[in-house]
């Protein structure tokens, strides 16, 4: 066998014929790699590695630092981790929460704390965590028997998990060890805490908020933006979920094993309708002024079938709903803006037709008859076809867009006149105690699904449009959700369970060679840890039948 193998990088298009055995980290000083920021892994071949990955076969790399996704995840997982370390250390036997997003941070709580966080318990933690990450520990990965694992976790009472792995099935396990301190993980981490050195720790609430730093300044920690009404939603169905006995993954596989999947179906269904109904009943008290309805919110959030969940409720109330969609008023292709690489720009305000939009909203709104364009996304112009539209005293126009909640859309509308409804999925249920599950990868997830389903789209082409979805829901989206009247969540309890068995087989078809499989990997590596719930007894008025097909409603 050779003793020495070829290397190639593509941050500098070299080669390094190397030992084999050597690690990354020694790959990368051999070949002098220099980053604006420290080195914090690497795509092998495309498939995420930390830096002690050890080479012993020719290999393309790819380094990353914290401006790549991947390496900001690494970042905020390794920090979480050192967060835990702290919390132990000054609270023995009190069980840190990570729960979500929220205010461009991570919201934490303890349990089973003696009183009340206090803002001094706060500062001690953030202290005992700048003492953990000045001490430089490694970040060490371990793998073992899965029982041997399980034995472990069990003994240091990580009973979320122990039954995660317990019920994975694999016969080996890896774990991460930082000093005394373990931690199960389905990502990788920094190489030591010495890489950790911008972070921030408020008191926020009843909890705490992990501030990270910023992608495009990562010496910075993101601003602190208030954002009052999207903690309340998640801590609303925090509570739901504590009362179902179902916070985490765990919880769910043992839900799925043991034959209460179908009380779960219902019973987040149920909540969901109720929900929706008590939407339209706030519209309907409001009728005698409210002439439109706006529905916003990110990609595959469930918007339209929200929108016509709320259209059968408003009904109910007495209220003839009348749908409006933004998708027909963009302007045709050629006018349509670019962006800084010079791509069509579809996300951005300007690529709808402002003019005639908000010409034809305040002639409907006079009770004037219009006919409503149409537009075709294979050919990119606008056309009619006859559709003509005229509201009535009894009706209500719901206009569903990611527009819908900036005022430059519909500034001849007096505030009086909308209801504003903010629609996402806040993914409420956890990896475990201390790793959240993203929001954006949930939503992410029901979009490959759909994409494929509907739109003849593989899960490459979705990943690889998915950094520009992104970019415009931060641009266009979220600045604007506080401003909603009402924010409604669309993520199910159960939905992972159930999305398990339609995604694994899309992602499966991304090659090792094509740039997304190392986003198909991380996700197929969440995937194995969850049971896969069938979908029987989903309902077909409820949001997931969108993306899954079986709906009752026409789109």
């Amino acid at each position: 066998m050779a003793q020495t193998i070829n290397i190639k990088c593509l941050n500098n298009n070299k080669e390094l014929v190397a030992p084999r055995g050597l690690t990354l980290a020694e790959v990368a000083e051999r070949m002098e790699i220099k980053l604006e920021n420290p080195i914090l892994g690497a795509l092998v071949n495309n498939s995420i590695r930390e830096c002690s990955y050890e080479v012993f076969h020719p290999k393309t790399v790819r380094f990353f630092d914290i401006t790549h996704a991947d390496g900001m995840r690494m970042y905020v997982r390794s920090l979480s981790f050192v967060l835990y370390a702290a919390v132990q250390e000054l609270f023995p036997g009190v069980k840190l929460r990570i729960e979500h997003s929220v205010s461009k941070g991570y919201y934490c709580e303890l349990d089973n704390l003696r009183g009340d966080l206090t803002i001094e318990d706060t500062f001690a933690i953030a202290d005992r965590m700048h003492e953990i990450i000045d001490k430089d520990l490694p970040f060490t990965r371990i793998t073992a028997e899965t029982d041997e694992v399980i034995e472990l976790f069990e003994a240091k009472g990580l009973t979320d998990k122990k039954d995660l792995i317990k019920l994975r099935g694999h016969y080996y396990t890896s774990y991460y060890q930082l000093g005394e301190h373990i931690g199960l993980y389905y990502g990788y981490m920094v190489p030591s805490t010495a890489y950790l050195k911008v972070f921030d720790l408020n008191k926020y609430f009843n909890g705490m908020l992990l501030r990270v730093p910023k992608a495009g300044n990562p010496k910075e920690v993101e601003n602190l933006i208030i954002q009052n009404k999207l903690f309340e939603i998640f801590q609303e169905h925090n509570q739901w979920n504590k009362i179902l006995d179902v916070t985490n993954l765990s919880e769910l596989n043992k839900a799925t094993v043991n034959g209460k999947a179908e009380t779960l179906i219902k019973v987040t269904e149920a909540l969901h309708e109720k929900k929706i109904a008590a939407v339209a009943d706030r519209i309907a008290a409001r009728k005698n002024k409210l002439r439109i309805v706006l529905i916003s919110g990110p990609s595959s959030s469930g918007k339209t079938t929200t929108g016509k969940r709320m259209g059968v409720q408003l009904l109910v109330a007495g209220i003839k709903p009348l749908n409006l969609s933004l998708d027909n008023y963009f302007v045709n292709r050629e006018h349509t803006p670019r962006d800084e690489n010079g791509d069509y720009d579809f996300e951005t305000l300007e690529a709808i037709d402002l003019e005639l939009f908000n010409d034809h909203l305040v002639r409907l709104l006079n009770g004037e008859e219009v006919e409503i364009p149409k537009f075709s996304f294979e050919t990119g112009q606008r056309f009619y076809d006859g559709e003509k539209l005229k509201m009535e005293p009894y009706n209500i126009l719901i206009i569903e867009g990611i527009h819908a909640l900036n005022p430059k859309l519909t500034p001849s509308i007096p505030e009086e006149a909308k209801f504003k409804v903010y629609v996402s999925a806040l993914t409420s249920i956890n990896f475990d105690n201390q790793t959240r599950i993203s929001t954006t990868d949930n939503r992410l997830i029901r979009r490959i699904i759909r994409d494929y389903k509907y739109r003849n789209y593989s899960a490459r082409e979705t990943i690889s449009r998915w950094a520009s979805v992104k970019r415009g829901e931060e641009k266009h989206i979220f600045p604007y959700q506080e401003e909603a009247d009402v924010m409604f969540n669309t993520a199910l309890l159960y939905e992972l369970a159930v999305l398990k068995p339609y995604a694994e087989p899309i992602l499966l078809e991304v090659q090792p060679n094509q740039p997304e499989y190392s986003e198909a990997e991380r996700l197929l590596k969440f995937f194995s840890y969850i049971k896969p719930m069938l979908t029987k007894e989903i309902p077909p008025t409820s949001i997931l039948r969108e993306f899954l097909g079986g709906s009752s409603f026409t789109y």
